[in-house]
């Protein structure tokens, strides 16, 4: 079990900063319509509105030439899954080297953890299943959507912005950090079978359940541009159906709270580290499908009014 530590460490810090910043950009949203229209010329708003949107949320924003310099496909997403794969593979192996060879991690890797967590590496350690779980849990993510991204989803002409792309790849090595970050700073003792618990079996059936709710959404809307022979027929954007998109917008993005969520119960539930990165992509992923939602409603007349954004019933 994971247990807590005196003191915030500096992957706290991280994603309370994160979290703070992401709130702060939707709040900025949901008020920005009542602002004077003047704003939505002022350098400063363009800036922030570029830099908070992405793909088909971005195509009718009015920008300068100089800030379309900074697009980069947004099909480059693939890339992050592809680093995500590598990197927390790598970090899963050393692991298990850990666990079964009794080796000890690179100098690099030790030195990086004792700066995030601000705790010396403990001359001995044990072993935690949580970690584990989490690291497999989190491959078996990153490998999914990396998979989704190359043969399932279909990629129109949108773009991201180099900032976006840049915090992606960063997301998931930092991300990776944290799991060794909460280990260093855990409490497990004896074997790996003998700290199975409930909040195990409850986190893997939460993140299987969050995964096939999500795959069901890719599917969904890579459906909406190609035919019955799956051959691409159209880049247009259309109104998803079907599913749980008949609640809400953006169920992938709900997904992805609940997979995270799924996440922080195998560390026991009791992981503030892992609460901090729920309420980081709680969010985030509000930001992204709010924009989502008011495309939705402004484009589409006939668009259901009685579904949300982002939480079913809730937002």
């Amino acid at each position: 079990m994971i247990g807590s530590s005196v003191g915030l460490s500096l992957t706290d810090v991280l994603w309370s900063f994160l979290a703070l910043c992401f709130l702060v950009a939707f709040c900025a949203h949901k008020i920005s319509p009542y602002l004077p229209r003047k704003y939505e010329i002022c350098r400063l708003y363009v800036l922030f509105q570029d830099l908070i949107r992405y793909g088909k949320t971005k195509q009718n924003l009015k920008r300068d030439d100089w800030l379309r310099v900074f697009d980069v496909p947004k099909r480059w997403f693939w890339h992050f899954y592809a680093i995500s794969v590598g990197w927390n593979g790598l970090l899963l192996a050393l692991y298990l080297k850990f666990i079964f060879q009794h080796r000890s991690y690179p100098s690099w890797l030790t030195g990086t953890l004792d700066i995030l967590t601000g705790v010396p590496s403990p001359d001995s350690q044990v072993p935690q299943l949580s970690t584990l779980l989490v690291q497999l849990l989190l491959c078996v993510h990153s490998l999914r959507r990396l998979l989704e991204c190359l043969f399932v989803s279909v990629f129109s002409d949108g773009a991201i912005h180099l900032v976006q792309y840049v915090f992606g790849v960063w997301y998931y090595v930092v991300l990776g950090l944290t799991v060794l970050c909460s280990d260093r700073l855990g409490k497990g003792t004896g074997s790996l079978l003998y700290q199975l618990d409930w909040f195990h079996v409850a986190g893997n059936a939460l993140f299987i359940v969050a995964s096939l709710m999500q795959h069901q959404s890719m599917v969904l809307l890579a459906r909406l541009r190609t035919g019955k022979s799956g051959t691409v027929e159209t880049l247009a954007h259309r109104v998803p159906k079907g599913g749980w998109f008949e609640l809400v917008s953006c169920p992938h993005y709900f997904a992805e709270l609940l997979i995270y969520v799924s996440l922080s119960l195998v560390f026991g539930g009791i992981s503030l580290t892992w609460w901090l990165i729920v309420l980081y992509v709680l969010f985030n992923q509000a930001l992204a499908a709010q924009l989502c939602h008011d495309l939705y409603i402004s484009k589409y007349e006939s668009y259901p009014r009685r579904r949300k954004a982002f939480i079913p019933f809730v937002m």
